[in-house]
């Protein structure tokens, strides 16, 4: 018997996790991607790229294609996709697991500042002038033309359009992983005295903020927004483990 896997994707884990579930010959996965990324890294498996149209579609498309369960390995700062999730599992009846990474968490000589969204952060920056990094995606990064007296240096995986309109700015286009020598380097060269980041967890970004630690650099760290409770891993082998177990209950019993 084959088993559709629904995986809603768009991060590295997600990827990995597909590849690990793909191995199985009963497993048929699809992964979705929300199409935010221009030029998403090969994924691996069947992709599905767009929106769904809210938790009602989503809904329908698992009852269309017959999905067994749903996992959710979205960004954990993608939380109306999540919260869309969970609505269209209780609405269909279907199993539902996600993978939650992480957040990172302040160690001794990190200077953060803790907000509650982009809007708060670029307030949080205050009136005198900064040099700022922004490592927050391109999508919120229009938050910041409110606080035009800073210099904003912008990191980006896809080009932020339209350009901000605040008088200076640079752009880099740059995928991760980021190490800690090269985001001092980057920083030190640029001037940065801020830092607005998410707590995205993991290591792939955790660069930038052991470099703002070791130049005493301000970060200002956005929380993660609230997201469903529903039963999760915070690893790709932790959460393959579980799907095995859903599909292969004896393998709990040790049988």
């Amino acid at each position: 018997m084959t088993h559709r896997i629904l995986i809603l994707g768009g991060t590295t884990e997600a990827r990995q996790l597909a590849g690990k579930l793909a191995r199985r010959e009963d497993f048929s996965i699809t992964l979705s991607l929300a199409g935010r990324t221009e030029s998403p890294v090969p994924q691996g498996v069947p992709v599905r790229t767009g929106g769904f149209g809210g938790a009602e579609g989503l809904a329908g498309y698992l009852r269309e294609e017959h999905i067994d369960l749903l996992i959710d390995a979205t960004h954990p700062y993608a939380a109306r996709i999540s919260a869309n999730a969970a609505e269209a599992a209780r609405q269909t009846g279907l199993p539902i697991l996600a993978l939650r990474r992480p957040g990172w968490e302040p160690v001794a000589g990190d200077r953060w500042t803790l907000v509650d969204s982009v809007t708060e952060a670029a307030s949080a920056l205050g009136t005198v002038p900064r040099r700022v990094f922004l490592a927050i995606g391109r999508q919120e990064a229009g938050a910041f033309e409110t606080a035009q007296q800073h210099r904003y240096l912008i990191r980006s995986v896809d080009p932020v359009e339209p350009r901000l309109a605040v008088p200076d700015a640079l752009y880099l286009l740059a995928r991760g992983p980021f190490v800690e020598a090269n985001e001092r380097t980057l920083f030190e060269r640029y001037g940065i005295d801020a830092v607005v980041s998410k707590n995205s967890g993991g290591d792939a970004t955790y660069g930038k903020i052991a470099a703002a630690r070791a130049l005493g650099i301000e970060v200002i760290m956005v929380r993660r927004p609230p997201l469903p409770d529903v039963a999760s891993a915070e690893t790709v082998n932790q959460l393959a483990e579980m799907v095995d177990h859903f599909f292969d209950p004896v393998a709990d019993r040790g049988v």
